[in-house]
């Protein structure tokens, strides 16, 4: 890489470069951290899976507690709310599911709403370099006429690198923010149909019981 170039290209590109630049690693490096956190294999454990999938009695329910304690996230909060309600009518488990849901979702949205801003803002920024440029531009050309094309040089050079440094930030964070939003989303959707099972199960477990006095 040509090093002199790009630093030679920041300089011209004036002052709004650098928030440009902040945008820029602000949204790399969340980006990086949603790659490593909203992977299914680390969300969806297949631990959980299968000891949901396998409960057919309340002596398994242990077992299921168990297995969710060995875990941390999302979809173990989850279940572990259903688990922790079983005891409960069938409405108030949904509900104690429900809730716990909605506090792991900002979990698994997390940053996504600073990559959304930084896709949003950057063009802003590199068009207000633009509108600083071109203010430069008519300033000299005030001072010195339009002969002088040297002069005019560096501001035509801002107002063109901060619109295309502003571009280049925000179309892929943009890029990046839709793919991130559409897996956290694909995720809470298998993390609702676990939790379904898991609330069908302990709701079959409760009718039994109440069948079982009533006889």
């Amino acid at each position: 890489m040509n090093w002199d170039l790009y630093s030679a290209l920041f300089s011209q590109g004036g002052l709004m470069m650098y928030p440009i630049v902040v945008c820029s690693v602000m949204a790399l490096s969340i980006a990086i951290e949603r790659a490593f956190s909203l992977r299914r294999s680390k969300i969806i454990r297949p631990e959980i899976v299968s000891v949901i999938e396998n409960i057919s009695g309340k002596e398994d329910v242990g077992l299921a507690v168990s297995v969710c304690q060995r875990f941390e996230g999302p979809f173990a909060n989850v279940i572990m709310a259903g688990l922790d309600s079983r005891d409960l009518d069938p409405e108030e488990i949904k509900q104690n599911i429900v809730d716990q849901g909605r506090q792991e979702i900002g979990d698994l949205e997390k940053g996504l709403v600073v990559l959304e801003t930084v896709a949003s803002v950057s063009p802003l920024l590199g068009l207000l370099g633009t509108v600083i440029g071109m203010i430069k531009v008519f300033q000299e050309i005030s001072e010195v006429g339009v002969g002088q094309g040297n002069l005019l040089a560096g501001g035509i050079a801002e107002a063109i690198l901060t619109t295309a440094a502003g571009l280049f930030v925000a179309i892929p964070s943009l890029v990046l923010y839709n793919f991130f939003t559409s897996r956290a989303e694909s995720l809470i959707l298998e993390i609702e149909k676990h939790s379904s099972l898991l609330l069908k199960k302990l709701s079959g477990f409760h009718s039994a019981a109440s069948t079982s006095v009533d006889d």
